[in-house]
C-alpha cells in the first residue's frame, strides 16, 4: 500500500487524524460486535458519566515498521490485561482481551498507509480508551459505555535527540495507597496537570512523586516509571502498590537480565538513596527511556554521574536493545511481537 504524503522525519508527537478507528458500544449488559468507522467525532449526552465523574480509562501502544518491512505491534496482550484491570477498578464492563487484540489488528491494518517507514524515527501510536457514555447525575457507574481505538502517526518524543532532563521532587501526591495509582485512569493524569505545568514554569522537565504516606520513597512521575542504575551496575526499579505497571519498564527489566546479563531488583527505593545512584531514567511507551541528569530536592541538587550531555552507558544499552527488539534488528522473546502484516 502506498504511504500517505507525510514528512515522516519531521513529525512531532501530536495528533493527526487517520482514516479509520474502531468503536464498540456496551448497552443492555453486552458489548456489540464493534465496527471500523470513518467518523472521528464522539457524540454523547451532556450528562454522560465520563463528563460528570471521570469514569474512563485508556492505554497507549505503538505499531512499527521493522527492518525487514513487517508491520508489528509490541506486547499488545499486556495492554489488554492492564485495561481489564483498569476497567474492573472503575466499574466499567471489561472489554474482552481477544476483542481488544482484534481491534488493534483491525485499526493498524486499516491505517497501513499511516504506519511510518523503517528508519524514519516515527511510529503509529495507538490509543484505546473506554468511557461511561450514558447520563449519570447521581454518583454511580454509568449504564452504557463505549470502547474506542484510534491511531495517529507520531515522531520521536524528543526532537533533535535524547538529552538528559532535570526533575524535581514534588510536594504534591500523584496517588495514595489503596487508590487508583496502579491503573491507567484518566483521573490520575488530570491530577498531575497542575503540577507538571508548575514544574515547567519553575524550569524543571518533570516531577518525582514520592509515596503519599511518608514522602520518603520514590514512586513515579506523572506519566512514567523510574529505573535506576546503581554504581555496581544493578538495574533497580521502585516497588509500590500505587505505581502503574509500565509495560516498557517490565520489558526493560527482562532486557537487562536476559540480554545484558545485569542483576535486576524491584524494591522500595528510598529518596535518601538517590545520591548514590549512577544513572536514572523515566520509561514509558512514548519515549522508551528519558534519561535524567539532575534531581532537585527542595534546592539540593543531586547530579547523576552520567551527566547532562547524554544517556548513561547502561541506560543507553537498555534503550538500544529494547528499540532493536521493537524494530526487528534483535530477536524478540517469544510472544513480544504481534505481526500485523
Amino acid at each position: 500500500m502506498e504511504k500517505k504524503n507525510i514528512d515522516w522525519g519531521n513529525l512531532g508527537f501530536g495528533y493527526i487524524q487517520t482514516d479509520k478507528r474502531y468503536v464498540s458500544d456496551y448497552k443492555d449488559g453486552a458489548w456489540d460486535n464493534g465496527r471500523l468507522t470513518d467518523d472521528a467525532n464522539v457524540v454523547i449526552s451532556e450528562c454522560a458519566g465520563v463528563l460528570q465523574y471521570a469514569q474512563t480509562c485508556f492505554e497507549g501502544l505503538k505499531a512499527y515498521t521493522t527492518e525487514d518491512g513487517r508491520i508489528v505491534v509490541f506486547r499488545p496482550d499486556l495492554n489488554a490485561d492492564r485495561m481489564i484491570d483498569s476497567a474492573k477498578r472503575l466499574e466499567i464492563p471489561v472489554f474482552p482481551k481477544e476483542r481488544f487484540l482484534d481491534a488493534v489488528e483491525q485499526v493498524v491494518a486499516a491505517n497501513e498507509a499511516y504506519v511510518p517507514p523503517y528508519g524514519s524515527g516515527a511510529t503509529l501510536y495507538l490509543r484505546p480508551y473506554m468511557f461511561g457514555s450514558s447520563p449519570v447525575i447521581g454518583v454511580k457507574p454509568a449504564a452504557e459505555y463505549q470502547f474506542r481505538l484510534f491511531a495517529t502517526p507520531v515522531g520521536p518524543y524528543f526532537k533533535g535527540g535524547v538529552k538528559p532532563i532535570t526533575i524535581r521532587v514534588s510536594d504534591l501526591d500523584r496517588a495514595a495507597p489503596h487508590g487508583t495509582g496502579h491503573i491507567k485512569a484518566g483521573l490520575n493524569y488530570a491530577m498531575s496537570l497542575y503540577n507538571i505545568v508548575d514544574a515547567h514554569n519553575q524550569g524543571y522537565d518533570e516531577n518525582m512523586y514520592l509515596d503519599a504516606a511518608t514522602h520518603t520513597k520514590v514512586e513515579e512521575t506523572g506519566g512514567a516509571n523510574f529505573i535506576f542504575i546503581t554504581k555496581d551496575n544493578k538495574v533497580v526499579t521502585p516497588k509500590s502498590d500505587s505505581i502503574l505497571p509500565s509495560i516498557t519498564r517490565r520489558s526493560l527489566m527482562v532486557v537487562a537480565k536476559d540480554y545484558l546479563g545485569l542483576e535486576v531488583e524491584e524494591r522500595v527505593v528510598e529518596l535518601s538513596e538517590l545520591k548514590d545512584m549512577a544513572e536514572c531514567g523515566l520509561c514509558g511507551t512514548a519515549a522508551v527511556i528519558s534519561p535524567v541528569g539532575k534531581i532537585v530536592d527542595h534546592g539540593t541538587e543531586i547530579c547523576l554521574p552520567s551527566g547532562m550531555s547524554e544517556m548513561g552507558p547502561v541506560t543507553q544499552k537498555l534503550y538500544d536493545t529494547l528499540t532493536g527488539i521493537q524494530m526487528g534488528r534483535i530477536p524478540a522473546p517469544e510472544g513480544w511481537i504481534k505481526v500485523i502484516k
